[in-house]
């Protein structure tokens, strides 16, 4: 199958919702995979950046300025506030994303922002409530 055949399958099989989705968890995955840049020193760092962290960086960033640009259309059928609140995350990452491929710390950051933007895509609350580990559990049968 070409390439462009495929593409138009993606397209049809999935909603927009889950391509951004499918796109921002792969690129999620490259950000945590190079998670060890927050703890390193400033040698490591520069290592970690050139296998392979500046260019996760710099695909993350794309995708939030293709985003931040689809945001501001006219177009777009996201409510004003919510465009508005994608748009300064949008922004956020820009400054973040520059401040870590100057040396600073703040990968692990950039992904968890991924990972609730990933959430909210997916209709789930990003951090679950933990059940706590005293509550008692509950009798399947009455008296026993």
């Amino acid at each position: 199958m070409s390439i462009a055949a495929y593409k138009s399958t993606i397209r049809q099989s999935e909603s927009p919702r889950q391509i951004e989705r499918r796109i921002l968890s792969r690129l999620t995955g490259q950000l945590e995979a190079h998670a060890a840049f927050d703890t390193a020193t400033g040698l490591e760092r520069i290592e970690i950046l050139s296998r392979g962290l500046r260019a996760a960086l710099a695909e993350n960033q794309t995708f939030w300025n293709e985003l931040k640009y689809d945001l501001a259309q006219p177009g777009n059928a996201l409510s004003p506030e919510l465009r508005a609140g994608l748009i300064s995350i949008a922004l956020w990452i820009d400054r973040q994303t520059s401040a870590v491929m100057g040396g600073d710390p703040g990968v692990m950051a950039l992904a968890e922002i991924n990972r609730t933007i990933i959430a909210g895509l997916a209709g789930t609350p990003a951090h679950p409530t933990p059940v706590a580990a005293e509550a008692p559990i509950p009798a399947l049968h009455p008296g026993g």
